[in-house]
């Protein structure tokens, strides 16, 4: 599989914020700022990143390069190797996820599939925080580095209020976010982190995947959520356990979004998977309840 890297941007976003596009499979984001420059993610090899890093090279302008890991999801830090001596943050709980065996897992799976994995090392955080936030202070530009869990336990959202920018990573997604497991206590922290997100007012929303800016997207996760927790309301509890039930009408993928036009078939694989996921949260939540 081959991946391109283009710089892009999108209407009404500040010039000094530029989207890094990784093909289809995920987007990271440089910000320039008076003090530094912000690298928030390095894609999915090492490779990726330096080519990203190659296109930004005339917008560095000689300033120092701190890298931010959104989460250990390996699309989004697979290319830690390649910012050499940068400092990366990352939350504190970023390192349990790395120390699990489940990380290098993943990276031996993706290897049996494409040889442009055989380069990727698990490069992990130098710096880390615990809390609810950490900041970035650029000068022009403040970078609020904000706890975000649901999607992962240690996933951060980055919120600039200078210019009233969220960028939200995979806490919003087009046309949905995945929980991270069924427990009700992750489904819960999901929905925190939107409400947080929608409680910025962010007049600018950058997403990593996607590849859309709309600002609805986070009014329109907010409600999938709340309307699958009304339609699982409703269903008797002899039938919650129905493995056929995310394909019942009414309990559905399309019965609660509109799915993009021109979707790929993988994609469609993906974000119907995404549903189970989420639907299951949302019966045990009830459950719990």
């Amino acid at each position: 599989m081959t991946v391109d890297v283009s710089l892009t941007s999108y209407p009404g976003l500040d010039d000094r914020i530029t989207v890094i596009r990784a093909g289809d499979e995920v987007d990271a984001v440089f910000v320039s700022t008076e003090r530094f420059n912000v690298l928030v993610d390095t894609l999915g090899t090492p490779s990726l990143c330096r080519r990203a890093l190659e296109l930004l090279a005339d917008r560095m302008r000689d300033r120092p390069l701190i890298v931010v890991n959104s989460h250990m999801d390996w699309d989004h830090f697979w290319g830690n190797r390649a910012v050499g001596g940068a400092p990366i943050i990352a939350h504190q709980s970023a390192i349990d996820r790395l120390r699990d065996p489940s990380a290098l897992q993943t990276l031996e799976q993706k290897r049996t599939t494409e040889p442009r994995f055989d380069e990727v090392e698990l490069v992990p955080p130098t710096l880390t925080f615990s809390g609810e936030s950490m900041t970035l202070h650029g000068g022009d530009l403040s970078l609020h580095l904000l706890h975000t869990p649901g999607h992962t336990p240690d996933h951060l959202a980055v919120w600039i209020p200078e210019i009233e920018t969220c960028l939200a990573v995979d806490a919003v997604e087009h046309p949905i976010p995945e929980v991270w497991s069924s427990a009700p206590d992750d489904l819960r922290s999901l929905r925190s982190s939107l409400d947080l997100i929608r409680s910025l007012n962010p007049k600018q929303l950058v997403l990593a995947h996607g590849q859309t800016s709309d600002h609805a997207v986070l009014d329109r996760n907010i409600a999938y959520f709340e309307n699958i927790q009304e339609a699982v309301a409703l269903v008797p509890a002899s039938e919650l356990m129905s493995a056929a039930l995310a394909q019942r009408e009414g309990m559905r993928l399309k019965d609660f979004v509109d799915l993009p036009a021109g979707m790929s078939f993988g994609a469609r694989e993906f974000y119907e998977r995404c549903h189970r996921s989420n639907l299951a949260a949302t019966i045990a939540a009830r459950g719990a309840s």
